[in-house]
């Protein structure tokens, strides 16, 4: 029986006074969904938040500060469910305090630096990390990737995504193309980021206007645009030798497929839309069996860094003025630092 924490309660999504999406709230309802893991406790420095989440949830003890959670509880999951520039020190905590194993919010942090210190963190602590891009557990997507693998659309050439902006909404989009293209690591990224019409997404600034073009190492491009570039928001389109996929378009018809085994577009069913919460529970249910079993989960670190470097080489392209060769090396976030 594993025993798990929660740090960053929040207020149930739509809730009076809610600042996000209460993830702690299905963070809980997945741990509750698995016989193997019993809450613990939660931590929030509103302890108010912390009390309700508490009455919720049943669970044992609550707190303020997480750190006074981690010397307490002897905990062997924790998830943290706080605002991004939270991330690195709270996950870095929990890995020097001996948690076998940390669920964290998306994205992974403000800066390239922070992300790689707590992949590094965990490493050297033997600690599983993993980031919630939990649309890797969503039928659509699951069914878009069957039909590349049964050959729907012939050879994968391109893949194209737009989405909101690069670094809140754009790192689930990075990582799901990740996800279409067998993990396929990236050789160069080139992008432009536009800084009118800029919005404060939990605390980070992201661009107003966006594009990040990109080579796989296996000859696939990728490209993400954003803002007033994404003439339709929240769309995946892969295209191959012989059709096309889309995953997006709107809750009805989540998953389209264009080829000549039938005249125009063809709606695929699919038993969800594109925002199940269900995704969460599978998740974590997956970094369950993921500890329970030593394989890597779905959503490890490894993947995450792989999808937020995406995400910083664009940034850094921009502020080069030329393609960015991986691996990235920068500390910094461009988009940052450019003020």
């Amino acid at each position: 029986m594993y025993r798990v924490g929660i740090i960053g309660a929040g207020k149930p999504w739509r809730s009076a006074g809610a600042t996000g999406f209460g993830m702690a709230h299905m963070h809980a309802e997945g741990y509750q969904a698995s016989p193997d893991t019993r809450l613990i406790a939660v931590a929030d420095v509103n302890f108010d938040n912390a009390r309700a989440f508490q009455q919720r949830h049943s669970v044992a003890v609550a707190y303020q500060d997480y750190r006074d959670m981690l010397a307490q509880e002897r905990l062997d999951i924790v998830s943290i469910c706080t605002w991004p520039h939270l991330h690195a020190e709270m996950v870095i905590a929990c890995a020097e305090s001996g948690v076998r194993a940390v669920h964290c919010e998306k994205p992974m942090a403000p800066t390239f630096g922070e992300a790689r210190r707590m992949v590094d963190a965990c490493e050297a602590s033997g600690t599983q990390l993993t980031f919630n891009h939990q649309r890797r557990f969503g039928v659509p997507f699951q069914a878009a990737r069957d039909l590349l693998r049964t050959g729907a659309i012939g050879t994968l050439r391109r893949m194209e995504a737009t989405c909101n902006d690069l670094f809140d909404w754009g790192t689930h989009w990075f990582d799901m193309l990740f996800f279409f293209n067998h993990e396929t690591p990236v050789e160069w990224v080139i992008g432009q980021v536009d800084m009118r019409d800029t919005r404060t997404i939990f605390g980070v600034t992201v661009e107003g206007q966006g594009i990040s073009q990109f080579r796989f190492h296996n000859g696939v491009t990728g490209m993400v645009l954003t803002g007033v570039s994404a003439p339709d928001p929240l769309i995946i389109r892969l295209y191959g030798d012989d059709g096309m996929i889309a995953i997006g378009q709107s809750d009805h018809a989540p998953l389209r497929l264009w080829n000549d085994s039938a005249p125009g577009w063809q709606t695929i069913e699919v038993s969800e839309g594109l925002h199940d919460a269900a995704c969460h529970t599978r998740a974590i249910l997956d970094l369950i069996d993921a500890l329970n079993t030593g394989r890597e989960p779905e959503l490890s670190a490894r993947r995450a860094l792989r999808a937020t470097e995406l995400i910083f080489a664009t940034y850094e392209s921009s502020r080069r003025r030329g393609r960015v060769d991986l691996p990235l090396s920068i500390d910094d976030s461009p988009l940052m630092a450019s003020g």
